[in-house]
């Protein structure tokens, strides 16, 4: 029995010191992972100097599409993927480098192939030399805007003063934009959550560019800023819809009011339209939802139908039929702009015209609830005593009031700044 025990014993202090062994190796292991939105370094490149000027370097919001949910890459330190591009014809330099491997240390683990995953998205033709790459620097100056010039317009900035910019469509069959166009949408698996590459092959796109002009040793040239994507759906029996697929400013350039311009530039050009019916968003992200408010109520306010003497008496038909024939807005959006229009002309401090306008927009908040409330009305018809009761208890009258509350204050405080944005740009 004294053998047994000592034995047991003897067992039991192995897999300790087994285990001691194996948490250590995990500790050391894990010095080689890697967060990949910091290892990735992107940079928009202008002159030979902004290659090692970290100042110009900007990292990915997203990397999990190449590097899964945990966004890390494993077997290396010091992990530096840099993804360059000339500024206009967006030429592109890669190169991996680190400052140690894991299998410096560990003969048996293998390394994630971190460059193999870039590779996947960055298409053909780019470079991994810096030499090679600088050198494309002297070509940017022959790089041109593709497509139809739009819209120009300038904004303050400064330290440079006056920039000027440019809104070009685009399509496909312009010479060199498809090779372009591949290099321009790898920056969405880096920014949009849910990106994807289009195909490109469907004649019913339409890009929207946006351009920077400046100058370098006495040339203009040409830097890129965003860009967007719209699909021209067919609405029977002889109409379109665009929709609007994806938008992206790139950071550099974000904050400074390009995404408004660049959607009121498309807006204005498909009102030019008199086979569009409406545009609208695909799977529109909440900070595009604010955008278009913005947009929208700026062209909406010099309408007639939203006059300020209008907007008290409710949300009308002229409003909708105004939106949509000249602006190409249907009728929700047309809704939302309504009820931002009239939070402006409404005294705050006049406590009738504050209750009226709540209750106008939680009419509107109710919709859902009431929906639910006929459909609870039809489970009365059919369900069991028990299944219903399990029904009627997800959602009782005081926590739809509650929930309706809360869905008005979080309205109106986006409604508030929407106003404030048009009163700064009036």
């Amino acid at each position: 029995k004294i053998k047994k025990e000592r034995k047991k014993k003897k067992k039991t202090t192995r897999e300790i010191y087994i285990l001691f062994r194996v948490n250590a190796m995990e500790k050391k292991l894990a010095e080689y992972k890697c967060d990949t939105n910091e290892a990735i370094c992107l940079k928009l490149v202008r002159f030979p100097e902004d290659v090692d000027d970290d100042s110009t370097t900007f990292h990915p919001e997203y990397s999990h599409q190449l590097f899964g949910d945990d966004e890390v890459a494993f077997g290396y330190k010091g992990l530096q993927m840099k993804i360059f591009y000339t500024a206009g014809n967006l030429s592109t330099l890669f190169k991996v480098k680190y400052s140690s491997k894991v299998t410096d240390t560990f003969d048996c683990v293998e390394p994630d192939d971190v460059g193999g995953k870039i590779r996947e998205i960055i298409p053909a033709g780019f470079t991994s030399s810096t030499d090679d790459f600088i050198s494309l620097l002297e070509k940017e100056a022959k790089f041109k805007p593709f497509g139809t010039l739009l819209h120009s317009y300038t904004i303050h900035n400064e330290e440079a003063g006056e920039l000027t910019y440019q809104i070009h469509k685009a399509d496909i069959t312009c010479p060199g934009f498809q090779e372009y166009h591949e290099r321009l949408q790898t920056f969405l698996m880096w920014f949009i959550e849910t990106a994807s590459f289009i195909d490109t092959d469907d004649d019913r796109w339409d890009y929207f560019l946006v351009f920077e002009k400046y100058n370098k040793d006495g040339e203009t040239l040409y830097a890129t800023v965003g860009y967007m994507t719209v699909y021209n759906y067919y609405v029977y029996p002889d109409k379109t819809r665009p929709r609007v697929s994806q938008m992206l400013i790139l950071p550099p350039f974000q904050g400074e009011g390009h995404g408004s311009q660049l959607l009121e530039a498309i807006h204005r050009f498909y009102c030019s339209l008199p086979k569009v019916q409406d545009i609208t968003a695909e799977d529109p992200s909440e900070n595009y939802v604010k955008l278009r408010d913005y947009v929208l109520s700026k062209l909406c306010q010099n309408l007639p139908s939203f006059a300020a003497d209008k907007l008290p008496l409710g949300f009308s038909a002229d409003m909708i039929k105004e939106a949509q024939e000249k602006l190409k807005i249907n009728k929700k959006h047309a809704r939302r702009v309504y009820e931002i229009l009239r939070l402006r002309a409404t005294d705050m401090s006049d406590e009738d015209q504050v209750k009226a306008y709540r209750l106008e927009v939680k009419k509107r908040l109710f919709g859902p609830y009431r929906k639910n409330q006929r459909e609870l009305a039809k489970m009365k018809k059919c369900l069991r005593p028990e299944e219903l009761v399990s029904h009627m208890g997800q959602m009782d009258t005081q926590t739809q009031q509650e929930e309706l509350e809360k869905s008005y204050q979080h309205a109106v405080e986006d409604y508030r700044r929407i106003i404030e944005r048009l009163a700064s740009h009036a």
